[in-house]
Formats: structure tokens, C-alpha cells, sequence
């Protein structure tokens, strides 16, 4: 069974070197999430300890799900610190094994993400992901609305610039004027 839960800024240290697994996995496979092939796993684990202090001070949340023990995806939520953008939080780092993929893991974290900006008080989330990636079907049925691309705007692991999608979805209750 797996488990969905957001950690602590301690708690994600202490995973590091498991979402350093994961994360060079992800880069491996050919997936574009802000880094160049080959990743190093102690670069990757110190990139993952870097995002502790982000947590404590709330605004980065990040999400497990775990397999028994076992690290079996991740996503995160950045929440925009400007004060005309409260409502709104990006979606980041979304990362499944591949031994764990097709089961509905992924769908599960963007719902668990999307239920708890809601809770707290968020109204739209954005996203991107590289554009024809297997990532867009997801997000297409999770009902992710796609708002345009953007030609060569990030490489992917082999280094070669790729265009990128956007994807916004509105969740929540429309706030009041925020002034």
C-alpha cells in the first residue's frame, strides 16, 4: 500500500539520499526536471537538503509517497511570496519510479497537492512540464487546462533545448480582493 504525506524540513533531509535515487533515476530515464545527465547522487542528495530550510519556512511543501519503506514518487508545491500573488502556487517536481509507474501514483500526488492548496487557501496552481512528454497526458486527465508552449525554454537530460508546456488548474474558493 502506498502512502501519500507531506514532510518536515528534518524529514527531508533525512530522505535525501532516497530522493537522490529517485532524482537521478528521473534525469536517467529522460525526463526533464532541471537537471543534466549524468547526475551525480551526492550532488542530487545536496540539492534535496538544500530545499529543507524552503520547507521550514513554508514555502516549499514536499509530498512522499512511499512503498512500504521505500520512496516510490515525490511532488512539490512553491508558494509565490509576492503579496499580489498569494493565490497561486506552482506545481513542482513531480517523480515516479519506474517500477512503480501505472498504478495512478501520479494522479494521487497531484490530488493530494490540489486538496491541500485548497485547504490552504490557494485558487490556481500552475505547472510545466517539456512539451510531448508522457507527463502531459497526466496532467490532460487529472483536468489541467494547457495555456501554451514555449520554444527551447529548458534542456533536457541530454543537454538539448526543448519547448515546454504550461498547464494551469483553478482549485478552491475564489478569495476576496487581496488588498
Amino acid at each position: 500500500m502506498t502512502e501519500i504525506a507531506p514532510v518536515s524540513g528534518p524529514e527531508l533531509v533525512t530522505y535525501a539520499d532516497e530522493l537522490a535515487a529517485l532524482l537521478v533515476e528521473t534525469v536517467d530515464g529522460g525526463a526533464s526536471v532541471g537537471f543534466l545527465a549524468p547526475l551525480d547522487r551526492g550532488a542530487a542528495a545536496a540539492w534535496w537538503r538544500a530545499r529543507a530550510a524552503a520547507v521550514e519556512a513554508g514555502g516549499l511543501r514536499v509530498w512522499l509517497a512511499r512503498d512500504g519503506e521505500r520512496v516510490a514518487g515525490t511532488i512539490g508545491l512553491v508558494r509565490s511570496p509576492l503579496p499580489n500573488a498569494r493565490h497561486r502556487a506552482e506545481v513542482t517536481k513531480l517523480m515516479i519510479r519506474p517500477s512503480a509507474r501505472g498504478r495512478g501514483l501520479g494522479r494521487e500526488l497531484l490530488a493530494a497537492v490540489e486538496r491541500a492548496a485548497a485547504d490552504d487557501g490557494v485558487t490556481l496552481l500552475v505547472l510545466d512540464t517539456e512539451s510531448g512528454s508522457p507527463a502531459e497526458r497526466l496532467y490532460r486527465a487529472a483536468g489541467w487546462t494547457e495555456c501554451g508552449s514555449v520554444p527551447d525554454y529548458a534542456a533536457d537530460p541530454a543537454g538539448v533545448l526543448k519547448p515546454t508546456t504550461f498547464y494551469y488548474k483553478a482549485v478552491g474558493v475564489m478569495p476576496e480582493p487581496l488588498g
